[in-house]
């Protein structure tokens, strides 16, 4: 993730809202400058910081952003996140986009959070999916590892993960997985995901070092890790909730993927107030 990246995301944000101009903002003093306070009213992880000061800065180069907690930080309800002194008008233009952004990373950081909390202990890594806000993939992504979790690939081109319909187009998991190990560019994993033991020793045969075990339930998961024997890494994949997360972490497998970190996340409810 880049300074551009976010820059991108802040433009199209603020391009979004603001589009010809603000009318309600122009009603106030062209001069006027103010101090805002940015509250909790819940309990979480804190994500997204340089997204919001990017808001603003935006809009007012010179306004002044005081921040009492940082990405990563727990924050408990009505807990003073930070001040800003700015341009009034800046200020009220900003805001919704600066806080849409920190309240979405946060939720997404506060969710994996409780994710990584589950598995307390245990040597698994709870990992993201592609299932993200369009254009704010990387973003969640840095808010997935804000709150204690593991990042897949980016996309399509940093990785390779094959799916049934790839094995189905090749034709097997023999000739897809050979095809994949000779495409593959150093340093680019190759994923394959399986739904039974047979194809899980077929995947083996063919020479899978990460394997993801598709909607396996857990005696099969038990079964697979003691078979699999460390021959390749294991990642268990597919209607996991957060109830039931722990009794699969404790199979052995390697890695926990989950789609829910990042699509089916409750913004955190974040206030801004002029003072």
């Amino acid at each position: 993730m880049t300074a551009q990246y976010i820059q991108d995301n802040i433009q199209n944000a603020l391009d979004e809202d603001i589009s010809s101009g603000d009318l309600t903002a122009k009603l106030l003093p062209e001069l006027s400058v103010s101090t805002a306070r940015i509250i909790t009213r819940q309990s979480g992880i804190l994500c997204g910081t340089q997204w919001f000061d990017g808001s603003f800065m935006a809009l007012d180069p010179h306004c002044d952003i005081r921040w009492q907690a940082g990405d990563g930080d727990y924050i408990r309800p009505g807990q003073l996140l930070c001040e800003i002194t700015g341009q009034t008008r800046a200020l009220l233009t900003g805001e919704r986009s600066a806080l849409n952004f920190l309240q979405t990373l946060s939720a997404t950081a506060t969710h994996t959070r409780r994710y990584v909390d589950a598995v307390s202990g245990l040597p698994v890594k709870i990992m993201d999916t592609r299932k993200t806000l369009p254009g704010l993939r990387h973003a969640q992504k840095y808010a997935v590892r804000m709150g204690g979790g593991y990042n897949q690939r980016a996309g399509l081109f940093d990785g390779i993960l094959i799916k049934e319909n790839h094995i189905a187009a090749a034709g097997s998991i023999a000739a897809v997985m050979t095809a994949a190990l000779a495409l593959a560019p150093v340093g680019v994993s190759v994923q394959i995901e399986v739904e039974n033991i047979m194809q899980l020793d077929e995947a083996l045969l063919a020479g899978a070092k990460l394997i993801l075990l598709d909607n396996f339930d857990v005696e099969a998961l038990r079964f697979a890790v003691k078979h699999t024997a460390g021959r390749a890494e294991l990642e268990a994949s597919g209607g996991i909730t957060l109830s039931g997360l722990r009794e699969i972490a404790e199979t052995g497998v390697d890695r926990i993927s989950i789609g829910t970190l990042t699509k089916d996340i409750e913004a955190l409810d974040l206030s801004m107030r002029i003072i």
